[in-house]
Order: structure tokens, then sequence, then C-alpha cells
């Protein structure tokens, strides 16, 4: 990867179905059969949480190969208190440019874009053994639980990146998701029906 060969600038309306089926492509068959990313950025777009100044793109030679989005949510601290956070994603790198440093790069201006704007913290779920050379780490260190988890359940998911350092010193509570994020399976192969189609397989390693 090369430093000067590609920009990052925030998503234009024009942009949106290209977005899409680049989320399509990375998430096709990765945690389920087929994949439900791409209708979840569509309909996150006109959620109230949606943060339109962290939509970002990743463009190279005139073609879109990386997005990321950023949404508000909260902690519901252990003290009573409403803690103001941000969650990310879905975030993605077409398939054909992955692990030659392109998704760190988008990351990580992103995130340097989302301090600038005075945001405390971002929870997400994620993989530790990337994001964490981005700086996050397990939530549990910051005394953050994932609603609706039980308690002896693997957290290993659930991460945690201040963005204002000493952000959530003194806070313990419970992170909740943005519902935007809860999409029905049949509105999802409804809208998949505007995409060409494309083999949904069952494969080793998915989630669901």
């Amino acid at each position: 990867m090369k430093t000067n060969d590609f920009i990052i600038r925030m998503e234009r309306p024009e942009d949106c179905r290209e977005v899409e089926t680049l989320v399509r492509s990375a998430f096709w068959n990765v945690y389920r059969p087929g994949c439900s990313e791409h209708y979840v950025i569509h309909v996150l777009r006109n959620d109230p949480a949606f943060i339109r100044e962290l939509d970002f793109v990743m463009e190279q030679d005139g073609r879109l190969i990386g997005q990321n989005m950023f949404m508000k949510t909260v902690i519901e601290a252990d003290d009573g208190r409403v803690i103001p956070v941000l969650t990310m994603g879905p975030i993605c790198i077409a398939p054909d440019l992955w692990r030659r440093g392109y998704g760190k790069a988008l990351l990580d201006a992103s995130l340097k874009k989302a301090a600038g704007l005075g945001y405390g913290a971002v929870l997400f779920e994620g993989n530790i053994g990337f994001y964490g050379k981005s700086g996050f780490t397990y939530a549990r260190r910051f005394g953050i639980r994932y609603h609706d988890l039980l308690e002896d359940a693997d957290d290993s998911f659930f991460l945690c990146r201040e963005l204002i350092p000493g952000y959530l010193d003194g806070i313990t509570g419970v992170y909740r998701t943005p519902q935007g994020y809860y999409v029905k399976d049949g509105d999802v192969e409804e809208f998949d029906k505007a995409f060409p189609p494309r083999q949904k397989l069952k494969l080793p390693g998915q989630l669901f």
C-alpha cells in the first residue's frame, strides 16, 4: 500500500449504492450465509443517531475501496449517569485489497477525525487481533459491560478505545447498541433482490 494512492473523504449521496455494493461484497458469507450489513448501512443513514460528519469512504483511482461510519450511543452508568459514546461500523475494505494496510489506514484516519470533533470513546464489536493495533482493548478493562450478556459469557468481542484520555475514568455500566443495527431477515432479503444474485454458503467459522 502506498500512502498517497488513496483519499479518504465523506460519503456523498451519489456514493450510496456503490458503498452498499462494496459492503455486500466484503461481508458476503463471512459471518452468516449471505449478509445483512449492506442493508444495515442503508438503514443507518436515516437513523437519528447517525453522524454524517463521520461517514467516510476510501477512494482509489475513482473506485471506492473502503468505508466506515459512526453512530451515537450511550453507556448507562451504574451511578445513574448516561455517558455519550460512539459505536462504529460497518467498516470494510474491498476483498481484493485485504491485508495490505488499507483497513488500518481508514480506521486510524476515522478515529482521528472523531477525536477532533470532541467525542470521548468508541465501543463496538470486533476482533482484538486487528483493532488492537489501533489502540482498542477489551471494554471490560474500563468496567463497561455489553447489554444482555450473561456475567460469565465470553465478552472478548466487545472492544473500547478512549478518544479523550480519562473519559471513562470512574465509570462502570452497560453499553447499548443503537436499535438501527437490528434489522429483520425479511427486510434484508427484500433489499438484497436489487443486487446481482450471489450464492449463500454455510461456512466454518460463521457466527450465525
